[in-house]
C-alpha cells in the first residue's frame, strides 16, 4: 500500500504561538500532552507516517513535506486553522479537519478543507486514509462515539516530553453524562460517559512514571467504575491528578480510595455560587452542595483544588465578583480558572442565546474565555469583562499567592506546594500579564460595579 506522509497540526493563537528563534511563551504547566493528537496518530493505518506540529512549541513551515495535512482545533483557534488550511491548499496540499469546532459547524469548516471528520477520529481516520489513497476523499465523515475498550495506546514518542507539563498522561474514561448547558465536551460526546476496561488502564499505568494526569472529563462520573479503578491502582504507588465532580468530596468511600490510590489534586467545576445559576446551567450535581465544606474535606485528605468558575450567567449581578473572590480566598483553593461565560457552538447555551438575539460577536478567535461575546442580562458587557479580570488579578497578587502557599504547606506538604502550587500560581501571573487580564482588572472597583 502506498505510503502517506501525514502532518497533524494543532494551531495556536497569535498570543501563544512560538515565534522563530524564541522559546514557547506559555509555561510548561499550561501545555498538556497533546493526548488527542497522539490517539489520532495511534489510529492510523500502517502505511501512514504521522508527524505532529504544535504551534505553541514549534514554528509551522508551510514548505514541509506532506501528502496530506490534518488540522484539529477548538472554536477559538478556528480562524488560525482556516488560514493554515487555505495556505496549504493554495499550494496543492489537501487538508482534512477534525475536532470540536468542525464537528459542530461542518458546513462552515468544509469551505476551507477537503474533508471534515465529524466526531471522534479513531473510526473515521482509517476510512479517510483509504479513500484518500484511492483518490475518493469525501467531504464529510461521521461516526458515533467510539468504543474505547481495546483503545490503542497514544503515540507518545511523537512529541518532546520536555515541552509539556512534567506528568504522564492517559485516559480511563471519555465524555460526561451530565447535560450542562455550556459544555461542548458533553455535547461532543452525546452526553455519554464511556469507560475503558480497568485492566487495560492498569496495564498502561504500569508503563508510565509515578506522577500521572488522567485527561478525563469526569473521572468519577461512573461511581462503580471509579471504585474499581482506584482499588486496582492501590498497589501501583502512583500520584495522580484529574477532573472530578464535586460529589467526590461528600462520598467517604470513594474519597478514601481516591486518596489511598494516590490522588493529590483535582480540577472541579464549581461554576457559580448561585443555586439559581446552577439550575440555569443545568449543573444539577452541584445543587445543595456546600462549597466551603467540600474544599475543607478535600484539603483534609491532602488534595489540592483547582476551582473553575464562570461569570456572566443570567443570575449574576455585579456583586458576584466580590462574593466569589471572598470564597476563593477564604477556602484557600490552590489554583483558579475564572472565565467569562462563553456560548460555544454546539451547546444548549449557544442555541438559547442565539435565539434570544444576545450573541453580538462571532469572531471565533474571541471564544477563548478572554472576551465577552454576548449581552449579559444583569450587568454590562464591560462590567463582566473587567470583573473577571479583577477576580483573576486579586487572586494572583503576590500577597494572595504567598498566603495560599503558606497555608497549603500544612496539608499538602512542602514538596508539592512549592514545586506545583507555587509554580502554577506564578505561571498564571505571567499568563494574565500577557493576555491583558492583569491590566484590565486594575481599575475595576467591585463594590461600585454596575
Amino acid at each position: 500500500m502506498e505510503s502517506i506522509q501525514f502532518v497533524l497540526i494543532n494551531p495556536a493563537s497569535p498570543t501563544w504561538s512560538v515565534q522563530p528563534g524564541e522559546r514557547p511563551r506559555a509555561a510548561r504547566f499550561f501545555r498538556f500532552s497533546m493526548l488527542s493528537s497522539l490517539y489520532v496518530a495511534a489510529a492510523m493505518p500502517p502505511n501512514v507516517q504521522t508527524r505532529i506540529i504544535d504551534e505553541e512549541v514549534e514554528v509551522l513551515d508551510f514548505n514541509l513535506n506532506a501528502d496530506l495535512v490534518g488540522v484539529s482545533f477548538m472554536t477559538y483557534n478556528a480562524p488560525r486553522a482556516y488560514a493554515i488550511a487555505d495556505k496549504f491548499r493554495a499550494r496543492g496540499t489537501p487538508v482534512i479537519f477534525g475536532g470540536y469546532h468542525p464537528t459542530f459547524l461542518p458546513e462552515e469548516a468544509i469551505q476551507h478543507a477537503n474533508a471534515v471528520c465529524i466526531g471522534e477520529a479513531e473510526n473515521n481516520l482509517p476510512r479517510m486514509m483509504e479513500d484518500f489513497c484511492a483518490g475518493q476523499l469525501r467531504p464529510f465523515y461521521r461516526n458515533q462515539p467510539v468504543n474505547i475498550a481495546g483503545l490503542r495506546w497514544p503515540r507518545r514518542e511523537l512529541i518532546r516530553k520536555q515541552d509539556y507539563a512534567p506528568l504522564e498522561f492517559l485516559q480511563a474514561t471519555r465524555g460526561c453524562n451530565y447535560q450542562c448547558s455550556y459544555c461542548s465536551v458533553s455535547a461532543f460526546n452525546a452526553h455519554n460517559l464511556r469507560t475503558r476496561p480497568v485492566d487495560e488502564v492498569i496495564e498502561e499505568l504500569k508503563m508510565l512514571g509515578k506522577r500521572v494526569l488522567f485527561m478525563d472529563d469526569n473521572l468519577t462520573g461512573d461511581r462503580a467504575y471509579a471504585l474499581e479503578l482506584f482499588r486496582a491502582m492501590l498497589p501501583l504507588g502512583k500520584t495522580w491528578y484529574s477532573q472530578a465532580g464535586l460529589g467526590l468530596a461528600f462520598d467517604g468511600e470513594l474519597l478514601d480510595l481516591a486518596v489511598r490510590s494516590g490522588c493529590q489534586g483535582l480540577f472541579i467545576g464549581f461554576e457559580t455560587l448561585s443555586e439559581a445559576g446552577l439550575r440555569g446551567f443545568k449543573k444539577k450535581p452541584n445543587l445543595g452542595k456546600d462549597y466551603t465544606t467540600a474544599v475543607r474535606k478535600l484539603h483534609s485528605r491532602g488534595i489540592a483544588v483547582c476551582a473553575a468558575f464562570m461569570f456572566g450567567g443570567d443570575e449574576d449581578t455585579p456583586d458576584v465578583f466580590e462574593r466569589t473572590l471572598e470564597f476563593l480566598l477564604d477556602s484557600n483553593v490552590e489554583t483558579l480558572q475564572a472565565t467569562r461565560l462563553t456560548p460555544f457552538p454546539g451547546t444548549l447555551l449557544f442555541n438559547d442565546l442565539e435565539s434570544q438575539g444576545r450573541i453580538f460577536d462571532k469572531d471565533w478567535s474571541h471564544y477563548d474565555f478572554n472576551h465577552v461575546v454576548f449581552e449579559p442580562r444583569q450587568m454590562s458587557k464591560e462590567t463582566l469583562d473587567k470583573g473577571v479580570a479583577w477576580v483573576l488579578r486579586q487572586f494572583h497578587t503576590r500577597r494572595a499567592i504567598a498566603r495560599r502557599v503558606w497555608r497549603g504547606l500544612r496539608y499538602l506538604g512542602s514538596g508539592f506546594t512549592l514545586a506545583a502550587v507555587l509554580q502554577i500560581n506564578l505561571g498564571w501571573r505571567y499568563k494574565l500579564t500577557v493576555d491583558g487580564n492583569y491590566e484590565r482588572g486594575a481599575g475595576f472597583v467591585a463594590n461600585r460595579a454596575g
